[in-house]
């Protein structure tokens, strides 16, 4: 890379910086606005029971079929699970969906808080430490629904 290539990407990364810093000076651009909020309680729970309740606000959860859990029967590789959740859009007003791994001793592994008109509709690859279910947590218009999914580890993700 010659000098002449060096300065302008200096200058571009100071005009980047600068930028940013005009736009917090004027509060436009809120540091705790930015960073997503870390549900400490919830990660750090040791059942499904506690961490719904810490993650999603409460206790009384309706199962329903109106979510779907697309995860395989038989997972070859416990440290690599694919799991989509889907739900359907007659369930109205979905604000957070939770999935859990009830085998792991830490089960909350993944929250999504969703905006208004949002397709209620995640996809991510989860870790578990044996078989068990992987439950789905959605909370819609102020209540809380489940449905669960088994999944059979034949190799250990989470210690083994």
């Amino acid at each position: 890379m010659n000098t002449d290539m060096k300065r302008r990407v200096f200058l571009r990364g100071s005009m980047a910086a600068g930028a940013v810093g005009v736009a917090v000076g004027a509060g436009l651009l809120a540091p705790q606005s930015v960073m997503a909020a870390w549900p400490k309680a919830a990660f750090d729970a040791k059942s499904v029971a506690e961490a719904g309740k810490t993650a999603m606000g409460g206790t009384d959860i309706v199962e329903s079929s109106d979510i779907k859990i697309k995860a395989p029967d038989i997972a070859e590789n416990g440290a690599v699970v694919p799991v989509t959740v889907t739900v359907k859009p007659s369930m109205e007003g979905v604000e957070s969906i939770a999935i859990l791994a009830a085998s792991n001793g830490q089960p909350l592994v993944g929250l999504f808080k969703l905006g208004e008109g949002a397709v209620a509709n995640v996809s991510t690859r989860i870790k578990m430490g044996k078989t068990g279910d992987v439950v789905a947590l959605v909370k819609a218009g102020g209540k809380l629904y489940s449905n669960k999914k088994n999944v059979k580890v034949t190799i250990g993700g989470c210690g083994g």
